[in-house]
This record gives C-alpha cells, structure tokens and sequence, in this order.
C-alpha cells in the first residue's frame, strides 16, 4: 500500500479523496493554488503545497509543478481526480517515468480512448456495441454525404478529441451536413486543438446510460451496475441515478457483463465508466472515460463498496477485491449536482458563502468542499457540491430527495437547487420518463 498519496486537485473531489486516504491510513499531501489557499481540502491535508496563481494552467495543469510537489513531500502516488489532468496521457506517463505511481489506467489506454475515433475501433473490436457512422475522421464534403447518406439522417458531426458538447453539430438533412461539418471542424480546432471529426447517426430520443467498470490490469474485470444521465443542458450532466429507470434486469446484466468482458480482454487498469445512448433495447457506445466520475457517489450508495478505495487498491498492486459475484445492488441512488450558477440561465454566480446547511438524515450524503464564509472563485467549474440520497426503490429515494432538497441552505449566491425542487415535483420526472433532450425543453418552456 501507498505510504502518501497527493491529490492532484481541487474542491470536492479533493477532499473526497483525501477522506478515503486517511481511512486508510495513508498520508495525504494536496496541491492548491493561491485562489484555494482556504480551501477545505487544504485544511485538512496533512501537507499543503502552493503551485501557482489562480488560472489552471498555472497549477492544476502545470506538470512540473505537480511532479516537483511529489518529489519535495515524497509522495509515492498521485490521485487526480475528475477533470484537469486525470486523462492525461503525458502526465502518466511523466510520473511513471519519476517512479510515482498515477492512480488511474496506463497512458496507452488513456490515449486509446481518449481520441474518439480510436476508442470506437478499440470498442467495436471488443464486442461493444457502437452507433452506426464512419470508421474514421470524416475529411471531405463528398465523404461525409456517402456516409450520412449509407447511415441515413438524421447525422451528428463529432470532434475526434473532443468532449462537453464542444465540436458537436446535428445535421437533420443533407442541406445541413456542409455547415454542420464546417462548424463542428472549426470548433474542434479551436477548443482541442485537433479539426478532425467524425460522423455518427443521431438518435432523436436516447437515454444516456453509462456502466461501471473496473479492472485489475491482469485481465480481471468487473462491473458496477448502470447509472442513468439522461438529465443534461449542453451535454453537461445535471442529475444521475441508479440503476437506470429505463433498464429491466436482462438489460442490465446483458450490458454489465460485455463491458466487463471488454475490461478484461483490454488489461484494463482502475476505474472506467463505458457510456452508450440506449434507445428501443438497444445499447450504442458513445465513449469510455478512463478516470474516476463525478457521479461515482450513486454507484457507490447501491453497491456499498467505496471506489475510490478500490482505485488505491489496484494502483498498489493489491488487485480487485470483489469478484462478480459478490458485487450486489440494494435499492435506488440519484444525485443531484448543486453549481454556483443561476438556476434559469446558467451564469455562474462565484462568490461568498453566506450561509451554508446541509440536509442530513437516513440515506442523504452530501459531498463538497465550502462552508459559511467560503469565498468561491471565478477561475474554476461551478460545481460547490453534490447531494446524494438512496433509499429502498425509486419511489422512497425521491420522498427522500424532495426532503432534503427542502432542509439544503445556500445563502449568498445563486445556486442550481432551486431548478431541483421544480424537477422532484416533476410528473415526467417522478415517472422516470425522460431522455436526454427533456432538459433543455423543459426550460425552454420556461416551467
């Protein structure tokens, strides 16, 4: 086992992190930079270590300064958490060759699927299931009608190193697919650095469902079950749940088990989540994130094995220490993410925390970072913090949810919790009947 673990971090996922740690018996070092120098995680740590001034790139993202941290403090392992470095390839690669271990799978596997278009070969030659579309990067107008016209419309242009919604454009015919193919290029350019795109079809009311998975790099791996995150604005998830409301059981354990299966023949090493439209039975791969997600708490309220850890545990050498079968799922998860944004419009709302009260109880978890007086700076994701409420079945979880939801007091700024007191009253919502669309319609109408 890691004698001292940094965590490569910020907010709540930090100190997420550092909790699992000290239950562990681990010593914990974080990395801040001067705007999180009050931060939470930096409290409690047991060693703090300032690498640069507020914008990302000049800390969270500076690589140098990371691997020189480790080596000042000792630190023998690196936690990333979600976001900043913790799908990249360099950074793993970079702290293997300095003898520190990265929590997460092996940069080739980071590289594989962190280009879309090589993660759907890699998944297609796994016995994944994927969406119909063009084998590679899609380079010409004449190219991108054959395929939309083989495919049929409606088709949907995608960046080959993208994500978030960036480098994303529908095209409903084929008078569409010339701007939708420019635009998409441009986009991709400039937010990845990377024109290249590809084309996929488009499904009109799919469910986003994405599966659990880990694996020991020995050729073992499991699953978690499914977590639904259909619920999104500008493909950025807002509400997640499991298991999915969508899913019966054969469902379930039939996609389990393939992508389990794929975990294995890969080598995979950690924690992956594998992610798929689901639409009329049918399972289609979207793309595999090789990292720790935001949602992991409702995977870990249904199953009560704690992932992160299971992370540690594999990254040590310690392997996995659940078999299939010992895996279990007791009754129904959801979380809800609270952002410092405005509930209507969506702009981010920093600022000083006025007042801060979490809802407790049986079955409510709330993980985040602030606390009254807390400062939120402007440089970072909106993201304050997560409520997390499990009962028995999907009717006592939302009984549960619309409680706590009532009890949690943000004072100060502007957060999202009010747009989910509107949602637990939802019929729709109530009767788990949604896609990935019903979002962004429901506001548009303004309910």
């Amino acid at each position: 086992m890691f004698q001292k673990i940094l965590i490569a971090n910020r907010g709540e996922i930090a100190l997420r992190v550092l909790r699992a740690c000290k239950e562990l018996g681990i010593q914990t070092v974080v990395v801040h930079s001067t705007a999180d120098a009050d931060a939470m995680h930096v409290r409690l740590a047991d060693e703090s270590v300032c690498i640069g001034p507020p914008p990302s790139r000049d800390s969270y993202l500076n690589i140098h300064q990371i691997v020189a941290a480790c080596e000042i403090t000792g630190a023998d392992a690196v936690h990333p958490g979600y976001g900043f470095l913790s799908e990249n390839a360099k950074f793993a690669d970079i702290l293997a060759a300095h003898n520190i271990t990265f929590i997460g799978p092996s940069g080739d596997h980071i590289r594989i699927m962190g280009d879309k278009i090589e993660a759907k070969r890699t998944a297609k030659r796994l016995g994944i299931p994927v969406v119909p579309g063009s084998d590679g990067a899609v380079t010409d107008q004449k190219e991108a009608r054959r395929i939309a016209a083989e495919i049929g419309y409606p088709v949907i242009i995608k960046a080959s190193a993208g994500g978030g919604g960036r480098g994303m454009k529908v095209a409903l015919t084929e008078a569409d697919l010339e701007i939708a193919l420019q635009t998409a290029s441009t986009e991709a350019g400039a937010a990845f650095g990377d024109d290249a795109v590809y084309i996929e079809k488009y499904l009109e009311k799919p469910r986003h469902i994405e599966v659990q998975v880990f694996g020991d790099g020995f050729g073992r791996g499991v699953h978690f079950g499914e977590r639904d995150c259909s619920l999104q604005r500008r493909h950025q998830k807002v509400w997640e749940e499991a298991p999915s409301p969508a899913l019966n059981a054969e469902e379930r354990a039939r996609i389990g088990d393939i992508c389990a299966k794929a975990i294995a023949d890969l080598g995979y090493s950690g924690a992956g989540t594998i992610e798929f439209l689901y639409e009329n039975g049918e399972f289609y791969f979207i793309e595999m994130n090789t990292r720790l997600q935001v949602e992991h708490p409702v995977t870990e309220a249904i199953t009560g094995i704690d992932l992160v850890h299971e992370q540690i545990r594999v990254a040590s050498g310690g392997g996995l220490s659940v078999k299939q079968e010992d895996i279990k799922f007791n009754g129904h998860a959801i979380e809800c993410r609270i952002n410092a944004e405005d509930p209507r419009t969506f702009t981010p709302s920093p600022g000083t925390i006025t007042h801060f009260h979490t809802p407790g109880g049986l079955g409510i978890r709330v993980d985040s970072g602030v606390y009254s007086g807390y400062k939120i700076p402007p440089y970072y994701d909106s993201l304050i913090g997560k409520l997390i409420v499990h009962g028995r079945n999907r009717v006592e979880c939302m009984m549960r949810l619309r409680r706590a939801l009532d009890e949690f007091v943000v004072d100060g700024i502007k957060t999202t919790l009010p747009l989910f007191r509107d949602l637990v009253g939802n019929a729709d919502i109530a009767n788990g009947e949604y896609d990935i669309h019903w979002l962004e319609k429901y506001l548009a109408k303004g309910e």
